[in-house]
């Protein structure tokens, strides 16, 4: 809606035409998002490795197979995990006998030495040669364990329930667990509880925080919206060709199982969400009209505060203080001063109407930059 004025002016033929552009004062919502892409992951995902060297011998699960804890997906080839069992058996067997053997000469020693047969180097020579048998029976003890353990980690086991995500070795190969423990498989526990690792430039972590909504997209599904909270902001910077991110991590719920790990998000993270508040355009907070721009005969009555709107009453161009609040650049709350539905004026334009050779001439705020070349024109 506008008010429109028609000034006469001393150009000619030519006359200027004023309007005071308007918009009523609404009820509405206010939002603000930071952009980011990011990666779809599952909540808790496991890789699955092996603590011994040797040959894959069986392997139970595929890719996507469903396992439960406890369940044996893979086998090593045991036949030198066992023959090192064996041997540790035996060697315990003999260290058992030599350390029987070394204490009941001790008990034989001691009693010579009480009835001062047998000298107390003697004595004491069979005491050291008890305890060393002693020491070899109880390494040999850990000895046989350890064989026992490595046996064990022949076989296996899911640690949780899940899915199989990946496969990393084929029957037959070999995998040596020198220095690093080789991964097997990686599992994934619940592919309906997902989330996405999003990657936040630095102008915008600030006002990303726990609790925040979050709707995103994937290419997969470019006609479905999917929604979240962020969970976590972590502070761990990460630089990449001099651009700056951090990590933001965004609950998926996914019911449906739309989602796969390892797809691309397009992520939306909501840091301003308000309801229901009255609302202006930012851009009639910022008009500050001077009387040179008005219509002639108009009067202008302005007040003091440090937000104002204009309104429009017969003849005069009256301003209001307001109390604003949240703004997302676009629009902005107003907390008290004015009521739903009221006009505000929100910009003045003037028309330089002239002859048909001319054509209108639209002539905006003087005070606001024109186009290259041109210049402002007073009343």
């Amino acid at each position: 809606m506008t008010f429109a004025a028609l000034v006469l002016a001393s150009c000619g033929n030519k006359e200027i035409q004023t309007e005071y552009k308007t918009e009523v004062v609404e009820q509405g919502s206010i939002s603000n998002c930071v952009t980011a892409t990011g990666t779809i992951e599952p909540v808790t995902k496991v890789e699955v490795g092996t603590q011994v060297s040797g040959i894959i011998d069986h392997i139970y699960v595929d890719y996507n197979s469903e396992v439960k804890k406890g369940q044996l997906i893979a086998e090593l080839d045991k036949t030198n995990l066992i023959a090192r069992l064996k041997s540790a058996e035996a060697q315990l067997s003999s260290a058992k006998s030599e350390y029987e053997y070394q204490k009941v000469n001790f008990r034989r020693m001691g009693d010579l030495h009480k009835k001062e047969f047998i000298s107390d180097d003697e004595y004491e020579s069979a005491r050291l040669a008890m305890d060393k048998a002693e020491a070899n029976y109880r390494a040999q003890q850990l000895s046989l364990n350890e064989a026992q353990t490595n046996l064990g980690y022949a076989s296996i086991y899911s640690p949780i329930d899940g899915v199989i995500l990946s496969r990393e070795v084929e029957e037959g190969q070999t995998v040596a667990a020198a220095m690093t423990t080789p991964t097997l498989f990686t599992i994934a526990q619940d592919l309906t509880d997902m989330r996405v690792i999003a990657d936040v430039d630095e102008a915008d972590i600030g006002g990303v925080k726990v609790g925040q909504r979050v709707t995103f997209t994937v290419d997969a599904f470019p006609n479905d919206q999917f929604e979240g909270r962020v969970t976590q902001v972590r502070r761990q910077a990460t630089t990449t060709s001099n651009v700056v991110t951090y990590e933001v991590v965004i609950s998926a719920p996914n019911p449906d199982l739309k989602l796969t790990p390892g797809l691309t998000a397009s992520v939306n993270i909501y840091t301003l969400e308000i309801e229901d508040v009255l609302c202006v355009s930012t851009k009639a907070l910022r008009f500050s009209p001077t009387q040179e721009e008005l219509k002639s005969g108009d009067k202008l009555q302005d007040c003091s505060g440090h937000a104002k709107v204009w309104i429009k009453e017969g003849d005069v161009l009256k301003a209001i203080a307001v109390e604003t609040g949240a703004t997302n650049g676009t629009k902005t709350e107003i907390r008290s001063g004015i009521k739903k539905g009221q006009q505000i004026v929100n910009e003045i334009v003037a028309e330089i109407v002239g002859g048909p050779e001319d054509g209108p001439q639209q002539q905006k705020n003087p005070f606001m930059p024109g186009p290259p070349g041109s210049k402002k024109k007073g009343k």
